[in-house]
């Protein structure tokens, strides 16, 4: 039997400017600082989960001690992909919120299911996703 698992906490970027990344994410979607140091920026999504901001590389080769123990070391390369849920009915606050601050919705989709999705990028290239219920069998 799979022990009990409630879902994902943390999601990591790894971004150029650390300041800049920190700024888009805080100023577009107000999420709040957890912590910072020199390496990361830990932000409070919807008081649910984690999106942990890393400076790229200031993870690497390393095993990072913290407060505990020790972190292994980890990284990654190129634009990734990130969705954040939102209720139907804030789908065209937040187009008009992307509109207001000159972020390009690069696509759109009807998913069959009845969800919707925005698609833009972060100061980074990553593409990030607003999305309503409907899109997957679980939401």
């Amino acid at each position: 039997m799979t022990p009990p698992l409630t879902g994902i906490l943390e999601t990591a970027l790894y971004v150029a400017d650390l300041e800049r990344a920190e700024r888009f994410y805080g100023d577009l979607f107000g999420f709040g600082r957890l912590f910072r140091d020199e390496r990361l920026s830990a932000l409070d999504v919807a008081g649910k989960s984690v999106l942990l901001l890393f400076r790229a590389g200031a993870s690497e080769p390393a095993p990072i001690p913290v407060p505990g123990g020790t972190v292994p070391p980890h990284g990654a390369e190129g634009r990734i992909h990130l969705a954040f849920a939102i209720p139907a009915e804030a789908l065209a606050g937040w187009e008009a919120r992307l509109e207001a601050r000159g972020i390009p919705i690069e696509g759109r989709v009807a998913a069959p299911r009845g969800g919707h999705s925005l698609y833009f990028r972060d100061p980074d290239g990553h593409l990030l996703e607003l999305a309503t219920p409907g899109l997957w069998p679980t939401y």
